[in-house]
Parts: structure tokens; C-alpha cells; sequence
């Protein structure tokens, strides 16, 4: 086989590993979007990361958000964003920011999230488990229906989105959350008082008894205290007698 024919064949191997490197490359980006694409970070309970929402609009916004937390607890945020490309859709772009956010509670959930993507012109709700009985899907689409889809066509953001954080706070205040409550031993207060009692009460019975801090057996088993020195006296009493028959003989 002539040699220039060997070089065309290795050419032709080689550009065809090149190209399926990038296919393999390119095809690994747009499955990983979250990867290569930097999310917002949140400013608030309002984060108009657009800039499409009026500071009067943002304002009403943010006081239903606060009175909705303060309330029951549940954390509702209001965000737009320019675009949410790469990513195929408004939800699964919600829910990303929802997790990375963490919005609401880590422990049950209670939190709420309403995303505009303006350039592609869709809406999405992200939600904690714990709000899925209350903003329910009729809710939702009932919501979107009325207030949403009509705020993106009109372009009219901040009265669509302040009606629908108005819509969804009123089901969602019917959630109460409930911090995790510190496991309790049943009157363990009582039985602390009466410990510590038993303790001074034996305190003060022990420095009142200096017998018993005797180093001396004897006289830690009590054989000398209360009428026991009644008993001393009365051998000092004989011990007496018997010297001073002794030296009257």
C-alpha cells in the first residue's frame, strides 16, 4: 500500500475522533446547565433581578410577603429573571432556584416561590411539600390563569405579580409551621428541686454532726453523743470516788 494513502487513512481517524470529543463534550454541557450557568442570588422577598417591577409595586409585594410570614410562618419570594437559558423551561429553572435558595423551612418546607423568565415570556411556582395541600393545582392554575399569564402579555409585572402574591397567601396562611419542639423528660423540673433540697438538707445534717467527721470509729458510731456524755461524766464521777478512797487509806 503507497505511504501518502496511510497518511490520508490516519487524517481521517483523527478528525473523526476530534469530532465525537466535542459531540461527547457538547452534549455533557447541555446535559449538566447547572454546572456551567451561574443562578441569581436572592434580594429579598422581591428579587427583580429584570428590573421590571415599579419600587411602589415591589413595596406591596414585599408587605404581603412579610405579614404572610410573620403569620404562619411560610416564606413566599416573589423573583423575575432576564431569561433562563440554557435551561428547557421556567419550572425546572424554578425548582433549581428553589433548592439552591432554600427557601422555607430545611426541616418541613414551608416555602413558596413565584418566577417570571421575561425574554421567554413563561411563569412558575416552586413549592415546599408542606404547601402542596393548600396552593393545590387548581390553585395554581387558577392563578396563573388570572393573574400571571395577563401580567406577561400586558407587560404590566408588578400589579400581576403583587395580585397573584395576594392570591396565593391567602390559602397559603391556612399552613401553620411548627419549629421541631425539644424532646422533654416529664417533670424533670420537680424532681431537679427536690434533689438539690435532699442535697442541702443532707449538707447541713452532716457539718451539724461533727461526730461523724471523727477519725475515730467510736465516736463516728455515736457511742459518745447526746446522753453518752451523760455517761462520761458518770465515770469521771466514779473514777473520782475510787481516788479519793485511795488516798484517805
Amino acid at each position: 500500500m503507497p505511504r501518502p494513502h496511510k497518511h490520508a487513512i490516519r487524517a481521517t481517524l483523527v478528525s473523526l475522533v476530534l469530532v465525537l470529543w466535542t459531540a461527547t463534550a457538547q452534549a455533557a454541557l447541555y446535559d449538566r446547565p447547572k454546572e456551567r450557568v451561574p443562578l441569581p442570588s436572592p434580594i429579598g422577598y422581591v428579587s427583580d433581578h429584570a428590573q421590571v417591577v415599579e419600587p411602589e409595586w415591589k413595596e406591596r409585594i414585599r408587605s404581603v410577603c412579610t405579614d404572610l410570614e410573620k403569620k404562619s410562618g411560610v416564606e413566599m419570594v416573589i423573583v423575575t429573571v432576564p431569561s433562563i437559558k440554557p435551561y428547557p423551561s421556567a419550572k425546572e429553572y424554578a425548582d433549581v432556584l428553589y433548592a439552591k435558595w432554600q427557601i422555607g423551612s430545611t426541616q418541613q418546607e414551608h416555602g413558596l416561590m413565584v418566577l417570571v423568565a421575561v425574554q421567554e415570556r413563561q411563569a412558575a411556582m416552586a413549592l415546599g411539600r408542606q404547601m402542596l395541600p393548600a396552593i393545590t393545582p387548581d390553585v395554581r392554575n387558577e392563578v396563573s390563569r388570572q393573574y400571571l399569564q395577563p401580567a406577561i402579555e400586558r407587560g404590566h409585572f408588578g400589579e400581576g405579580l403583587y395580585r397573584t402574591a395576594v392570591a396565593l397567601a391567602t390559602p397559603a396562611q391556612e399552613v401553620r409551621f411548627t419549629p421541631p419542639s425539644r424532646p422533654r423528660i416529664k417533670g424533670l423540673g420537680v424532681w431537679i428541686t427536690l434533689g438539690t433540697t435532699a442535697a442541702i438538707v443532707s449538707f447541713f445534717w452532716w457539718m451539724s454532726r461533727p461526730d461523724l467527721r471523727h477519725p475515730y470509729r467510736r465516736v463516728q458510731k455515736g457511742e459518745y453523743w447526746g446522753t453518752g456524755q451523760g455517761g462520761f461524766g458518770g465515770n469521771w464521777g466514779g473514777f473520782g470516788g475510787g481516788t479519793s478512797g485511795e488516798g484517805y487509806r
